[in-house]
């Protein structure tokens, strides 16, 4: 299986507000860059979002580093899903999954693409370069959600 590092950042103007994903890809000597966005949206959903496109790119079943500044996907990846999957996307009190969407194609994704994947929480805005870097990309998003800029995919 071919090694790529994944850095993943979302942000938002406003929670809600216009918002954009950005992704930064490494395999060997090559990067790819992505970023996008939406409006209105939350910065959990963009956090979501980014990672699910980056998953999307891949073409063939990877090893995959994922490093994330969110614990919300973190958590959710590796904590949250498997109950909300057994409540039949309930929460433990009971209440539908926020962002159940996005929740179920990022499951799609990991768990129906071949991929082995290796979550790693990078404190965001912190100085790790790939972190950085996806957060001026997820910030390139914002401007394509307002229509200031095309989206990179």
């Amino acid at each position: 299986m071919n090694p790529v590092d994944i850095y993943t950042d979302g942000a938002c103007k406003g929670n809600p507000g216009p918002g954009g994903w950005g992704v930064l890809l490494k395999s060997g000597g090559t990067e790819k860059e992505l970023f996008g966005g939406e409006t209105p949206t939350t910065n959990n959903r963009m956090e979501l979002l980014a990672v699910i496109r980056a998953l999307e790119a891949l073409k063939r079943p990877c090893a995959v580093t994922l490093h994330v500044d969110s614990q919300y996907v973190l958590k959710g990846m590796t904590e949250w899903l498997a109950g909300w999957k057994a409540k039949g996307w309930r929460t433990a009190a009971k209440q539908p999954v926020k962002n159940v969407d996005l929740w179920q194609a990022l499951d799609a994704q990991v768990n129906g693409a071949g991929h082995k994947i290796e979550w790693r929480w990078v404190r965001g805005h912190n100085g790790d370069p790939g972190n950085e870097r996806a957060d001026v990309l997820a910030n390139l998003g914002v401007e394509v959600a307002l229509g200031q800029r095309q989206a990179s995919m």
